[in-house]
């Protein structure tokens, strides 16, 4: 006996509806982030590779003009470091902060996706516990139906555990994509405001000498 599309989707029930608006939730969540992402890392890398050239030739008002004309979060970290007037030790401390409260912002509703990436599959096992119970009642309703009956109703329960992998595992990528950029970005503004502080530190030591 054939199964259709609309019978897998009736025997779901309830579950299969709940994981349904969690997966559109989740494409919601990551089609933002994704959205974030790409407006933080376009032109980072051509950025950083300016500010390392300017800072290297000592041209330190020009790497502060250029980042104030450029609306990304590495401009504005690098803005911030090359304008601040206080000691390499105030400078880092400014640096660690704006990259912690932009890093934040990338990091934001990455709890929400990991955690539809966790609970999926279990919402989805659930349905199909609920759907082999289902079945065995059926089995002793009809007791004369033969494992037909049992069989057909474990195959149609389980399309909860399939829905559930399937809402889970896109999730669960996004996730640790996002989680690596991010990772990726404090990584590189930590190096490139470290190499500022130093080269500003040591060009302002020698203009003293």
């Amino acid at each position: 006996m054939n199964i259709t599309f609309k019978q897998l989707i009736v025997a779901g029930g309830p579950i299969l509806f709940i994981l349904a608006a969690l997966s559109i939730y989740s494409i919601a969540l990551i089609w933002e982030r994704w959205s974030t992402y790409r407006k933080t890392f376009r032109g980072m890398e051509d950025l950083l590779h300016k500010v390392h050239l300017l800072i290297k030739n000592g041209e330190t008002r020009q790497t502060a003009e250029l980042c104030s004309k450029i609306k990304s979060p590495a401009a504005d970290i690098i803005h911030k470091v090359l304008t601040h007037y206080g000691s390499p030790l105030e400078k880092r401390e400014l640096a660690e902060k704006a990259i912690d409260w932009h890093s934040s912002h990338l990091n934001k509703s990455l709890t929400a996706i990991a955690t539809i990436g966790s609970i999926s599959p279990f919402i989805g096992l659930f349905g199909t516990v609920v759907g082999v119970i289902r079945a065995f009642r059926d089995l002793s309703t009809y007791a004369g139906a033969g494992p037909s009956v049992v069989a057909m109703g474990i195959a149609e329960a389980l399309v909860n555990t399939a829905a559930g992998l399937f809402v889970a595992i896109p999730a669960i990528v996004a996730y640790n994509y996002f989680v690596h950029k991010s990772n990726d970005f404090s990584s590189e503004m930590n190096w490139m405001t470290e190499q500022l502080i130093d080269k500003t530190a040591a060009r302002e030591f020698t203009g003293v000498l």
